[in-house]
Order: C-alpha cells, then structure tokens, then sequence
C-alpha cells in the first residue's frame, strides 16, 4: 500500500529542517508530497530536489486539495510541517485500512508544558475520539472517501472541522490511531493556555452559529 504524505507549506523556513530529517529516515511506502502556497522565506531552498514541491495558490484546504488531486497513494495524509511525526506512522494507518478503517487521525501532544495543558490535550483526544479530527491531529483518508466527501472544503480556516463534520453527516467512523504527533504549542505559550483554549473553542461556536467565516478568519490571527 502507497501512502501520500502530503504537507501544506507557506513560508516554513525555521520548520522545514527539521522535519525534512523526519522525512528522511520514515520507513513505509511513501509518496511525499510538500504543497506550497508561495513562499518568500527561501523555504524552497532548503527542501531543494529532495522531494516534489507542487506550487499552488496559497491557503491550507487549496494547498492540500490540490496536491491531493496529484497523489497516487490509496491513502492520503495531511501533516502541519512544524509536527513531530511518529516513526511507525505507515505501520499504524496501513493496519487500520486492512482492518476496514476508511479515514482517521492520531493522538495529539504539545512541545509546551505550561499550565493545563494536559487538559488540552485530553480534551482535543476526546473530541477526536468523538469524530472531530483537526489538522494538527495528521488527518488520513482512503483516497476513495476523500475524493467522495468533496475533500476539503474551500474555507480559510475551519476546513478540517468541516471535514469532519462532513464525514460524521455521511457517518463514516473515525478511526484515531495510538500514536502521537506533537505539534507546537507555540500559540498558548504567548498568553495564558486556558484563554486561549476558551478562545478557539469559541471560534468554532461561532462557526456552528454560522458567522461569516472571514471574521472568524480575523479573529484567529488575533491568537495565533
């Protein structure tokens, strides 16, 4: 089985090292795929001829879509380039696909420890378990479903939200897999952790409220 690893980049240069040495070492049947949305920051450079860089028109659901229009994996998988991903990852959704999973995600971790943060991360892995998967989380899906579901939606933010919502109103399990991807915690170390929580749980309430989605889209630069 051939898995797309396809990654949205957009001026990733202080992150793409690292996860170029991840991506180096990776056991399993890989087709890697970065999606760039324009980058300045010499990003490109550093990933040279390493892998194939499909240029795209810039926001994270066009990057993936489109880079997902060219991938020939039966699985995809979408991965955030400032992740930390695991080593068995291929071992992992290659066994949940063979025992009929048709999409998924990991365990999530923070590489910041600060105050109620493991009540982050146990609420984000309960609402996973739930069927609401977000981006930081590695989201995977058969080829086939992907392409049934639309993929995702052309939304600035909230697409993997609505992806999920998408795969629960077609009630397509979610299959969350034991390993853990750390992804930065970066956003909660800039104010205190739970406002923040609070914060982008709102942002989603706001989404179901059906507020313009360009607001929402500004009120979550404001906490990045």
């Amino acid at each position: 089985m051939k898995i797309s690893l396809i990654l949205p980049v957009y001026n990733e240069s202080k992150t793409i090292s690292a996860m170029l040495s991840q991506l180096d070492s990776l056991p399993g049947n890989w087709e890697i795929l970065f999606a760039d949305g324009g980058s300045t920051d010499g990003t490109l450079d550093i990933i040279g001829n390493r892998y194939p860089v499909l240029a795209c028109p810039k926001g994270r659901a066009n990057q993936m879509n489109y880079a997902a229009a060219q991938a020939s994996g039966d699985v995809l998988w979408f991965v955030h380039c400032d992740s930390k991903i695991p080593t068995d990852a291929y071992a992992q959704i290659h066994q949940a696909t063979a025992n009929g999973a048709k999409w998924g995600c990991f365990h999530i971790g923070f590489d910041y420890d600060g105050p109620f943060m493991d009540c982050n991360t146990y609420f984000s892995n309960r609402r996973a378990k739930k069927g609401i998967a977000f981006g930081d989380q590695g989201i995977w899906a058969k080829q086939s479903v992907f392409g049934e579901i639309g993929g995702f939606p052309n939304l600035p933010i909230m697409e993997d939200y609505e992806f999920s919502l998408r795969m629960k109103a077609k009630k397509i399990p979610i299959c969350q897999l034991p390993g853990r991807i750390i992804t930065s915690g970066r956003r909660y170390e800039k104010r205190f952790p739970l406002l923040t929580m609070w914060q982008m749980f709102y942002l989603r309430c706001l989404y179901r409220r059906g507020v313009d989605i360009q607001e929402i889209a500004r009120r979550y630069r404001d906490i990045r």
